[in-house]
């Protein structure tokens, strides 16, 4: 089907297995990133469609805990092939509604099909064990079982990877889940959960719900059968929704914010770093929680790779993500425009120096260049907020100690990267720079089968890898005589 074809609707809420508007009719506008225009509407939920869901959910996670893990896998199978069938349709969506080329999208579609047929795999080896009894005539096993409906609550980034992590973690454990998508991005979460009804989840397993986040997120996580969340988004947003589930005893992964340093040592294959740290910075405008955004560069080898760097920068088509070659589509939201601006405007201020960008391009849609700066001081704005968008800093080190100094300096520990051929520099690297995730000498981040989550202020968790599925398991004891 060609893109001409397709077309960008209004959607509603998901609950118990049907699409429904809001009880009170109540809706909230989606605008096209690269142009500005309005393109459809979403549903805003009341707290009685918040009600209906919960209840829904409950009834839902009865049903599928009851199915064997066998046929549980099998529906993820299937929706993981339904998503693969429909992924030219859903990536339009997806770049109309949040700005990126269309072959990011179609990559983050065929990553997310990947995941669920994964987790629908590894749903079948969550393992108990025998445990030697100190009579003979004493049987100690622990089965594991799963924790109950779980809520999630995802940022606009990723409008389908952030979601699937959490939903295939959560029904290869057999729970139910509610969604609480991006108001920004609804259309391709819903055709995501759509793929899972289709596949034959029975009605109730999968909620999907829009509206005010923080209306949401208190009812949800407060709410008795709710027994787990996952949040991903911001670090202070995070700490409160952190605190309310602690508030309810509820279980909780935070996935939050990041400020991921990037070492490329004098010993580096300098063209290879400038290749993929500059392809993962500007993935997705930037806006990506692992993206590198602290460069730090051995002085040897710092004029090599921020000359590099800038090139790569400069070499970006910008553009509309459904045109031809594009390979940087505009930022999600009109907000980040000035907040980049002002980012940059006070490193410069401060004597860092702006080597290629730092403007937005014309007056429709929210686009922005791809930026450098070089020689940031550290008490730059930006050397201490995320820049969540095009913007790399490119500093010099001495050395691997004051490379490591700087990467541990900030309370944030999500990803980090590292270029070094040397195998006594990647272990100290490996082992001393604070991060729930370092990649040394290419992008070896978010497999399915790998973790994925932080430390410190970037959150606890995580939400790839079996220990993802485990976060929706409870461990139960039981001795028989």
């Amino acid at each position: 089907m060609t893109i001409e074809n397709h077309v960008y609707g209004d959607t509603k809420l998901l609950i118990n297995g049907e699409w429904r508007d809001a009880s009170d009719g109540a809706t909230l506008p989606v605008f096209d990133p690269a142009t500005g225009e309005a393109i459809g509407k979403v549903s805003k939920a009341t707290k009685a469609d918040l009600e209906l869901a919960v209840s829904a959910s409950a009834a839902g996670f009865e049903a599928w805990r009851a199915m064997s893990a066998y046929e549980r896998s099998k529906i993820m199978r299937k929706a993981a092939d339904i998503l693969r069938a429909r992924k030219e349709q859903i990536a339009f969506l997806m770049t109309r509604e949040q700005g990126k080329p269309l072959n990011e999208s179609l990559g983050e579609i065929g990553a997310a099909s990947d995941l669920v047929e994964w987790f629908a795999e590894e749903g079948r080896r969550t393992y108990g064990q025998v445990i030697p009894g100190r009579s003979t005539n004493v049987s100690q096993t622990t089965i594991k079982l799963p924790v109950g409906p779980a809520a999630a609550f995802t940022p606009w980034n990723f409008p389908i990877n952030q979601i699937v992590r959490k939903l295939s973690a959560a029904l290869a454990a057999g729970c139910s889940i509610i969604v609480k998508a991006p108001e920004e991005t609804p259309a391709a979460p819903a055709q995501l959960l759509q793929a899972f009804v289709d596949a034959g989840v029975p009605a109730g397993v999968v909620g999907l719900v829009f509206g005010v986040p923080a209306e949401i997120s208190e009812f949800l996580i407060a709410h008795p059968v709710i027994r787990k969340i996952s949040f991903t988004g911001s670090t202070p947003v995070g700490k409160q929704l952190a605190s309310l589930a602690g508030l309810h005893m509820k279980r909780a992964t935070m996935e939050l914010g990041g400020h991921a340093p990037a070492i490329v040592l004098d010993d580096a294959d300098v063209a290879k770093a400038v290749q993929v740290l500059s392809f993962s910075k500007f993935r997705n405008a930037g806006q990506v929680c692992v993206s590198p955004t602290r460069f730090l560069v051995q002085e040897k080898v710092f004029d090599r790779f921020l000359d590099g760097f800038v090139e790569a920068a400069r070499a970006i088509k910008i553009g509309n993500g459904l045109g031809k070659d594009v390979t940087m589509g505009p930022l999600a939201n009109e907000r980040r425009i000035p907040a980049l601006e002002s980012l940059i405007s006070d490193a410069v201020e401060r004597g860092g120096r702006l080597a290629t960008g730092g403007r937005r391009i014309g007056n429709k849609g929210n686009f922005f260049e791809a930026t450098v700066l070089a020689n940031v001081p550290i008490d730059a704005r930006v050397m201490n907020e995320e820049p969540f968008g095009p913007l790399a800093i490119i500093n010099p080190v001495k050395h691997l100690d004051a490379a490591i100094e700087e990467a541990n300096r900030l309370p944030f520990g999500l990803a980090s990267y590292a270029f070094t051929r040397s195998i006594e520099n990647a272990q100290a690297l490996a082992t001393r720079v604070e991060a729930g995730m370092t990649t040394i000498n290419h992008n070896g981040l978010s497999l399915p089968e790998v973790p994925f989550g932080g430390i410190k202020d970037s959150g606890y968790g995580n939400e790839g890898g079996s220990e993802a599925i485990d976060a929706y398991l409870v461990t139960k004891f039981i001795s028989l005589t």
